[in-house]
């Protein structure tokens, strides 16, 4: 049982698109807490309960319950996720230190920050921003007006996540539309990039085979032809994602994956008329330097900020409001919600199966191994889709999102 809780019962609802980690010892997916005595860098001297006082829930995970907390002495307020450590494997202990590590090195206006990391007897907190205006693309779907110019506001926040974790040698490697957030429901609110759980550390501009992660639609040829690869893999998944806010469906699309990897490692992509015929060429130009298949020719997220849909938006970047845009995105936005949550449903119930069927670690750990390899691995989501408040509540598999009660 959780502090202050009464139930620790897991609840699932609709999920976001799946995100797999596979490779040298990254059979397994998910976040991880460290081990207390490794913790010296990102454990405060205080006991949580008597700095932050907690209130209502936002969200349950497998380990985890997410609660919404206000710190005592300011009163602001956060999101904070109380993860059960007696739960969690060695394995589990060592990915989050990986991903604690990184997200207190962050600090940046675009980004969701790790506010503070405490240990107590049993439990391990993280106190994260309170992030409550939802997902940019569902904000994009519901304003009465979107142009190519807005399309590149977005972009410039995204790029500017990328370039601050990429100067801090970090890469995120699964950029996508569910994690980028809006920092509050306000009007012309921060874009802010979360989930870290599969980031990595590298060096300078260091190419490494660092295992096969993150979502298929957004994965870079390097990593399908199982290549070296750094950096520039989350400059290909901004290009996706760029297409995708300008036209409202994505540049590779197949419903069998084996098409799609091929798709993408081909670099077959093109801008079909008549949407495409509406959008400026330095969009398009833009857009062709991202999704270049030679990482070492790829656009740099420092570069791509300089470039003149970027930063001189106002004279370059049209005006135009794009219905057409807006409704094909609501189907996209629609879509992915749906597959995500089919799939997770797929992969809770069969560990669940293995759960009953094993009763060993190393038995259960193959099992959940060949879930991901079969691309079922997912991030839990938690709440309900329909008209509800989407909190993010941090660190993937161990918490994702939450639904914020009160929500219609």
């Amino acid at each position: 049982m959780f502090p202050q809780e009464k139930s620790s019962i897991f609840s699932i609802g609709f999920c976001a698109a799946p995100s797999v980690e596979l490779g040298l010892n990254s059979m397994l997916k998910g976040i991880t807490i460290t081990r207390l005595k490794t913790m010296a860098t990102i454990v405060t001297s205080t006991r949580f309960t008597d700095e932050y006082q907690l209130y209502e829930e936002l969200g349950k995970g497998a380990f985890s319950v997410v609660r919404r907390c206000v710190k005592k002495s300011s009163g602001q307020e956060y999101a904070a996720k109380i993860i059960n450590t007696k739960k969690l494997s060695a394995r589990d202990h060592q990915k989050l230190e990986r991903e604690a590590r990184i997200c207190r090195l962050l600090k940046h206006s675009n980004i969701v920050r790790l506010h503070d990391s405490i240990s107590e007897e049993g439990f391990h907190y993280l106190v994260f921003d309170l992030v409550t205006g939802g997902e940019l693309f569902e904000d994009i779907v519901a304003r009465e007006y979107y142009s190519e110019a807005d399309a590149s506001q977005c972009i410039s926040q995204i790029l500017e996540s990328v370039n601050h974790i990429h100067q801090h040698d970090i890469v995120h490697r699964d950029l996508k539309p569910e994690n980028l957030l809006l920092a509050s429901k306000m009007k012309g609110a921060a874009v802010k990039l979360a989930d870290f759980g599969l980031a990595i550390e590298v060096q300078g501009d260091q190419q490494a085979w660092f295992g096969f992660a993150g979502t298929p639609g957004y994965l870079s040829p390097e990593v399908l032809r199982k290549d070296p690869y750094g950096k520039p893999v989350d400059i290909w998944a901004c290009g996706v994602i760029l297409y995708i806010l300008l036209v409202g469906y994505p540049p590779f699309w197949d419903e069998d994956q084996h098409k799609l990897y091929q798709q993408i490692k081909a670099g077959a992509y093109d801008f079909p008329s008549p949407e495409w015929d509406t959008v400026t060429p330095e969009a398009k130009n833009l857009i062709n330097q991202m999704l270049t298949i030679n990482p070492a020719k790829r656009i740099t997220a420092e570069q791509a900020l300089k470039h003149p849909w970027v930063c001189q938006r106002s004279t370059v970047a049209s005006m135009m409001h794009r219905q057409e845009t807006v409704e094909c995105l609501r189907k996209f936005n629609a879509r992915r919600k749906l597959k995500g949550a089919i799939l997770t449903t797929m992969l809770v119930s069969r560990n669940f199966s293995v759960g009953r069927q094993h009763t060993n670690s190393a038995a259960a750990a193959s099992s959940t191994a060949s879930l991901a390899q079969e691309g079922e691995a997912s991030r839990s989501w938690v709440g309900v889709l329909h008209r509800q408040t989407w909190v993010w509540c941090g660190l993937g598999r161990l918490g994702g999102w939450g639904c914020l009660r009160g929500g219609a």
